[in-house]
């Protein structure tokens, strides 16, 4: 899909392909010596209305490749991610900042008219608009989907909402955890004696946006087709279900209920974590071939014939006795041990690592990168009048003014509002502009 944009991008701006008549150009023109370096969405505006994980984290993304992305917050308190910590970076907390780069901030009040006029000036203007409000609310304020078509048909509208449009949990606020229960993740995580357990990270939220991301991006191809904008609904409940696989097949086919297994998989043996001398090592075997591997390796070449363990079917009917034999085993040694043993085995193994030792991992691309810190600085610009007491920008601490040397009076606090640009590293630079540049 990616590929398919940027080659689309690369020929809109050398003259090979035009547009059709009246249709919307997602992309801006640059020089053909340029195309290079462009990014496959650089051009593509992206109207922001969401808040928290599911709507940030897929627009980030889109931000990521290219895209303008204009967050819309709530004047005075903004995303209620930024005082969700500790701990913070100055006065952002890190949950907010990490998935909030690429991003531009404002402040409208969208429950007054005329912060409702200035965000429907913004989407006519725009090639995306993405909103996570209970369905219904911001069609009573006048910016729902038929809103924003009337006056911007071009424009990918995206809604993410907890349970979606239409149904009896339409209405109910959608929150990681009550999704990742009702979908069924929660009641298949945590381990298999015990009480169901809450995935590590907000696995629904993150999953929806993904799918979010992705129909927004068919969205812009299907834009480019046609001409004309459209509508999608992601919602937590359907994008966790989806992601069940094979576990919703086996019930729906088989009626097989789920199981929690812990780190172990219901359908592969040996496939699970296993306890060394001083940590954890994951070893998954998913053929005969790799099963005899892992037993050459562990010293226990008699399992390799033996009639119980001989298929993986057999391994799984006979897990519990298989699964102690193994673990006796890798109990004797340290998993630095282990690892050098399985390197270059064509065996699937790794270390349970902590957050130190992920990011310390030689193979991820942040193990040789820079910590840069954050700078925030505080400036002042007018705004026109009618938008004075809608848009205001996030006010910094006192302590926050004296430290970058830039006092604000509460008078020119009114009178102006920050775009705030949040680069990869949790490098955040902050720079005022006037209304002007948000229609350029």
């Amino acid at each position: 899909m990616l590929a398919t944009l940027a080659r689309v991008a690369a020929l809109r701006r050398t003259g090979l392909l035009s547009g059709l008549g009246g249709r919307r150009e997602l992309w801006t023109v640059r020089p053909q010596s340029d195309t290079d370096n462009v990014k496959p969405l650089e051009g593509v505006k992206i109207l922001d209305l969401t808040r928290v994980l599911a709507g940030p984290f897929a627009t980030m993304n889109l931000g990521d490749l290219g895209a303008e992305v204009i967050k819309v917050e709530r004047p005075g308190a903004g995303d209620d991610t930024r005082t969700w910590g500790p701990p913070f970076v100055g006065t952002e907390s890190t949950y907010f900042l990490s998935v909030n780069r690429n991003k531009k901030s404002i402040a409208v009040n969208i429950k007054d008219p005329k912060g409702v006029k200035i965000i429907k000036e913004l989407a006519a203007v725009c090639d995306v608009f993405v909103e996570n409000y209970v369905p219904g609310k911001l069609s009573a304020l006048g910016l729902g989907y038929t809103d924003i078509d009337r006056i911007a048909p071009h424009v990918v509208y995206c809604s993410i909402t907890g349970y979606g449009q239409t149904g009896p949990l339409s209405q109910r606020a959608g929150y990681d955890a009550v999704a990742s229960a009702v979908s069924g993740l929660m009641h298949i995580t945590g381990p298999e004696d015990g009480d169901p357990v809450r995935p590590g990270v907000a696995m629904t939220d993150l999953a929806t946006g993904l799918y979010a991301y992705g129909a927004i991006m068919a969205g812009l191809i299907q834009r480019y087709k046609t001409g004309k904008g459209l509508f999608i609904d992601c919602n937590l409940l359907s994008s966790q279900v989806a992601c069940l696989t094979q576990v919703a097949a086996n019930y729906l086919i088989a009626q097989k209920e789920a199981e929690r297994w812990g780190t172990a998989h219901g359908s592969i043996v040996p496939y699970q974590a296993f306890k060394t001398k001083d940590g954890y090592l994951v070893v998954g075997a998913g053929n005969n071939q790799q099963f005899a591997t892992v037993c050459k390796i562990l010293n226990l070449p008699e399992l390799i014939d033996d009639s119980k363990y001989k298929t993986n079917h057999l391994r799984v009917q006979n897990r519990k006795e298989l699964i102690k034999i193994l673990s006796a085993r890798f109990e004797v040694a340290m998993t630095r041990e282990w690892l050098h043993h399985f390197e270059g085995s064509g065996v699937p193994y790794g270390p349970i690592n902590n957050m130190k030792n992920v990011f310390a991992e030689p193979q991820h691309p942040a193990g040789t990168s820079q910590t840069c810190y954050l700078k925030l600085t505080v400036q002042r610009v007018s705004v026109c009048e009618q938008t004075r007491e809608i848009i205001s920008f996030r006010r910094h601490s006192p302590r926050d003014r004296r430290r970058e040397n830039a006092p604000c009076s509460r008078l020119a606090a009114r009178s102006c509002f920050h775009v705030r640009f949040i680069m990869p590293k949790h490098t955040v630079v902050t720079r005022c502009c006037t209304m002007a540049s948000l229609w350029k």
